[in-house]
C-alpha cells in the first residue's frame, strides 16, 4: 500500500508586517486541522522580531516564533531565507529598490530552498505552497517540483478584483495618476461602481504597477485562492471572481483568541498601554495609528496634532520613528507633549488589537489598512479614515460608504486641524455617532457569526481544507 502522505504547507508571507500577521493565523488555523507547516520568514524580518522581542544583547534571540504553538501540539516548523539585500539595508528609505529585488531576485532563494526541502524531507515532504498572492514567482516554483499553489490574498476581494483587472483600468485610462479625477468605474466584472479617487494608488508608480501586473498573471495560474474577506460583504464580487477561479473567502483570519496571540511577530518593540487604558472611562479614548508601513508628511502630522488637541479628547498615538520616512526624533509642535500630557499617550508602537479591544477605546484614526480595518470591526470600534497609499483608498470606501462603519477625514490631499477636530468630535460623541455605532455592532456580529459552525466563512474553510487534501493526494 502507498504511504498516505500528511498535507505538509510551506507558507510564505510578503515581508511587511501586515502581511506576516494573517500568515501566522493562517498557519495557526491550518495546523489545528492536522497539517505541518513550514513557515519561512526573511532573515531581516527574523532578526527585527529578534530584536523587537529580545531588546538586551544578554537575552537569547528567537529561534522559532511558533513555540509555545508547538508545545500545545501544533506542528509548526520555523525556517529563515535571505530577501537578497543585506541586514543593514533600510528597506523603509529604499522601498522602491526592495520592491524591484523582490520582483527580481527573491524568487532564486526560495527556489534553492524549496529545492532542499523537497529532496532532504523524505519523511514528511512539502506537498503544498501557500504564498502570498503579492510574489510574482509561486506558480513557477510550486510546477517545477510539481506540488499544489495556494495563493493567499491578505486583502479585500474588492482589491482582488480592481488588481485582477489591471487590463481594463489600462484600457479604460484609470491605471494611472488620477488624484483629480471623479468620475465613476463601472466596468470591473463583480463591482457595481466605484470613484477613480478610490482606486489603489499603486498604479502610479512603474515599479509597483509591475509587481501588480505580474503578481496577478501568476495568480491565474493558482490552484486555489483564499482571501481574508467575508463572504456576504463582498458577495457580488466573490460570485464574479469564482466564475473562474477557485476561491473562497475565509476571513476574518484570526486566532481563537484574537487579542491574546502568543506568536511573537511585532517588527518592533511593544509599549504595554494596559495601566494607561484602565484608568479612563469607557469609550473616552481615540486610538491613532497609521500602520507599519505608510509614510505621513509633516504637514499632515503637525495638523494631526493641533486637531486632536482641539478636540480635548483622551488618545493613543502610534508614532513610528520613521513614519516621515526619514529618522526624526522632534517631529511634534515644541511643548505638545507637555500641553497633552493629562490625556494622551504617545508611543513608538504597542499592541494594537489589545488597545482596540479594551474598553475605553471608543474610536480608530486609521490609515485603513486591511488588518486595521479588520481589527477595529472585530472589536466593534468605529473609523476615521485617513487613506494614505495602496489598497487603504478602497478600503475606505468598503468602510465609510459600503458598510457605514466610519468617517472619511481625508476628503483632500492634506488634512486641517479643523478637520480633524470636527471628525473626533462626531465620532467620539456617542449619541451625535449613534448610527454608526449600531451599524459597527451589526457588521461586527457578521464578522463573528461568519466564523461559527455553520458560519460562511468556517464552512468555506473547512471546503478549502478538504479541496486542499484532494489535491495533495492527487499531485
Amino acid at each position: 500500500m502507498a504511504k498516505k502522505l500528511h498535507p505538509h504547507a510551506l507558507v510564505i508571507p510578503c515581508p511587511y508586517q501586515g502581511h506576516i500577521n494573517p500568515a501566522i493565523h493562517l498557519s495557526l488555523k491550518l495546523a489545528s486541522k492536522g497539517f505541518i507547516i513550514t513557515f519561512i520568514n526573511t532573515q531581516f524580518i527574523h532578526s527585527q522580531i529578534t530584536k523587537a522581542h529580545s531588546p538586551s544583547s544578554s537575552e537569547p534571540g528567537l529561534k522559532n516564533i511558533f513555540s509555545k504553538a508547538c508545545e500545545a501540539g501544533l506542528d509548526i516548523r520555523y525556517l529563515t531565507i535571505s530577501d537578497g539585500f543585506p541586514l543593514e539595508f533600510d528597506r523603509n528609505m529604499n522601498s522602491l529598490p526592495f520592491l524591484e529585488g523582490l520582483i527580481n531576485g527573491f524568487s532564486n532563494h526560495v527556489d534553492k530552498l524549496v529545492g532542499e526541502l523537497v529532496k532532504e524531507d523524505c519523511v514528511d515532504p512539502i506537498n503544498c505552497l501557500i504564498a502570498d498572492t503579492f510574489f510574482v514567482w509561486p506558480s513557477i516554483i510550486a510546477k517545477k517540483y510539481e506540488i499544489v499553489h495556494v495563493s493567499f490574498f491578505t486583502e479585500p476581494a474588492l482589491v482582488f478584483a480592481l488588481y485582477y483587472h489591471l487590463d481594463l483600468l489600462e484600457e479604460n485610462g484609470h491605471s494611472g495618476s488620477h488624484e483629480n479625477r471623479q468620475d465613476i468605474v463601472d466596468y470591473i466584472p463583480g463591482v457595481k461602481s466605484i470613484k477613480s479617487s478610490d482606486l489603489p494608488s499603486l498604479f502610479q508608480n512603474s515599479v509597483v504597477h509591475q509587481l501588480i501586473y505580474k503578481a496577478f498573471q501568476d495568480v491565474r495560474k493558482a490552484d486555489i485562492i483564499i482571501a481574508n474577506t467575508i463572504q456576504e460583504l463582498e458577495l457580488e464580487i466573490i460570485t464574479s471572481i469564482q466564475e473562474k477561479h477557485k476561491f473562497y473567502a475565509i476571513g476574518p483570519i484570526v486566532s481563537a483568541n484574537f487579542t491574546e496571540l502568543t506568536i511573537s511577530s511585532s517588527l518592533w518593540s511593544e509599549h504595554d498601554c494596559t495601566q494607561w487604558l484602565d484608568a479612563k472611562p469607557r469609550g473616552s479614548v481615540l486610538y491613532v495609528s497609521f500602520g507599519s508601513v505608510a509614510l505621513v508628511n509633516k504637514e499632515d502630522i503637525l495638523e494631526l496634532a493641533h486637531g486632536l488637541m482641539l478636540s480635548e479628547v483622551n488618545f493613543i498615538w502610534v508614532l513610528r520613528f520613521n513614519v516621515l520616512g526619514q529618522d526624526e526624533n522632534d517631529i511634534l509642535p515644541i511643548g505638545y507633549k507637555e500641553k497633552v500630557k493629562d490625556r494622551a499617550l504617545i508611543v513608538p508602537w504597542c499592541n494594537q488589537t489589545r488597545v482596540i479591544s479594551h474598553s475605553a477605546v471608543g474610536g480608530f484614526l486609521s490609515h485603513c489598512g486591511w488588518n486595521s480595518v479588520v481589527e477595529s470591526i472585530w472589536c466593534g470600534v468605529p473609523l476615521i479614515c485617513s487613506p494614505l497609499v495602496t489598497d487603504q483608498l478602497a478600503n475606505r470606501k468598503l468602510v465609510v460608504y459600503d458598510w457605514k462603519v466610519g468617517i472619511n477625514l481625508r476628503d483632500e490631499e492634506s488634512i486641517t486641524r479643523e478637520e480633524v477636530r470636527d471628525k473626533i468630535k462626531y465620532l467620539m460623541n456617542e449619541e451625535i455617532s449613534s448610527n454608526l455605532r449600531k451599524n459597527v455592532a451589526q457588521v461586527k456580529e457578521t464578522f463573528h457569526n461568519t466564523l461559527n459552525t455553520n458560519g460562511s466563512s468556517n464552512v468555506n474553510f473547512n471546503k478549502f481544507v478538504e479541496e486542499l487534501k484532494m489535491k495533495i493526494s492527487l499531485a
